[in-house]
């Protein structure tokens, strides 16, 4: 199916555009959305005489989005999750979490406007892309962790997961070590018990 694009849609083409996209995109997405019309002779008609007005409505839309969300690029949002020693969740961190936490007075972030592949499923840092206008998108950093200490530590570049197992393995040679002091000095000890018992039958024999 043939539409023209009435604003910039990524990877498929900019305002104006004639493309050709499968029915069920064009349906389910690109015209209830009002992104774009069917190429027909009156739809292309239509667009050149409205065309002016639409591109300058579009550049006012594009340009509150800047202006809006500028305090978001860059930013980083803090998402406290529970999750096992190897850093995987217990659950996962969705478009809504990330939408709720960038939200704000000057902008309400909505779950389209997340560019997330798939859920976040482990703690980390993790930079996911927000749409806010077809032609503004901005870039924060979700920081997902158990603690408010490990967000912190996080944020200053430590891999906690990997910190959390070289302290475990520290903790394992601690405890091997004693335990191989304890078996030497059991060691130490036996010849002397038999000493003492050589003495006890030598004694034995003097009275004798």
């Amino acid at each position: 199916m043939q539409v023209v694009l009435l604003e910039r849609v990524e990877k498929l083409g900019a305002i104006g555009d004639v493309v050709a996209v499968k029915p069920g995109f064009a349906r389910n997405y690109l015209l209830p959305q009002g992104k774009a019309l069917r190429a027909t002779a009156a739809n292309l008609e239509r667009f050149e005489r409205e065309r002016e007005v639409l591109e300058k409505l579009n550049a006012e839309r594009a340009a509150k989005a800047r202006e809006s969300g500028s305090h978001l690029d860059g930013a980083s949002f803090v998402l406290i999750r529970q999750a096992s020693e190897s850093g995987q969740l217990y659950g996962s961190v969705s478009t809504r979490d990330i939408a709720d936490a960038a939200t704000s007075e000057a902008l309400a972030v909505t779950r389209g406007m997340v560019d997330l592949k798939a859920p976040i499923k482990t703690l980390g840092l993790h930079e996911v892309r927000l749409i806010l206008h077809p032609e503004v998108s901005v870039t924060v950093t979700i920081n997902v962790a158990r603690t408010s200490d490990e967000a912190e530590r996080q944020a200053k570049g430590e891999d906690v997961i990997a910190a959390a197992a070289e302290e475990d393995r520290a903790l394992a040679d601690a405890q091997a070590a004693v335990l191989m002091e304890s078996g030497v000095e059991g060691q130490d000890d036996e010849p002397e018990a038999e000493s003492d018992d050589e003495d006890e039958d030598n004694t034995d024999a003097d009275k004798a």
